[in-house]
């Protein structure tokens, strides 16, 4: 008897499935590591969590690969501030003539399975939680975690974007960490 295709895990009007099975291929090749496209990946569904946006886009596909775009040049300008060390033979580690990123040694994006239904719904239950966690901030502590953790400020330009003092930029920073952590200690 032929198996039934799995249904859509569906988070936020975005089908996991896809970004998964289309989107992260795509990272992929222009990063040439999974590890990267998998951090670029994740770091678009925290904006596009955040944006709050989400009943209001049309094509939820097409804007998360325009985040997914955007957290890719954010990593890779984050990347450039950083120079490679030399390993024993006097190489730099990620070196290459053109100046692009160093290829896995023979591996292709194919190797790697895409997730299966039940990592998805993990994958999908996880997600869920941490959105919550982060609707559920007070909107200040809120605003700073996003200034903070998805915009990359400092804390001292925080301060002085919002008109709080330091003190207050620390403080909302903690409240944040403790219930996500406490969210990401429910899903354990």
């Amino acid at each position: 008897m032929p198996s039934r295709p799995a249904p859509p895990a569906v988070w936020l009007g975005l089908d996991l499935r896809w970004a998964y099975e289309s989107l992260l291929p795509a990272i992929w090749r222009s990063t040439r590591c999974i590890q990267r496209a998998q951090d670029v990946l994740h770091d678009a569904f925290v904006r596009y969590a955040l944006s709050g946006r989400h009943e209001a886009i049309a094509q939820p596909h097409a804007y998360l690969r325009v985040v997914a775009r955007s957290v890719l040049a954010d990593h890779l300008a984050q990347e450039r501030r950083f120079v490679p060390l030399p390993d024993q033979d006097g190489e730099s580690h990620g070196d290459r003539h053109d100046g692009g990123p160093a290829p896995l040694a023979g591996l292709e994006y194919a190797t790697y399975h895409t997730p299966s239904a039940e990592t998805l719904a993990e994958l999908q239950q996880r997600l869920a939680a941490v959105q919550r966690a982060i609707e559920g901030l007070p909107p200040r502590c809120r605003e700073v975690f996003w200034l903070c953790r998805v915009e990359g400020h400092t804390q001292p330009e925080i301060a002085q974007r919002l008109n709080i003092s330091l003190n207050m930029v620390e403080r909302h920073m903690i409240r944040a960490l403790l219930d996500l952590r406490a969210a990401r200690e429910l899903l354990a």
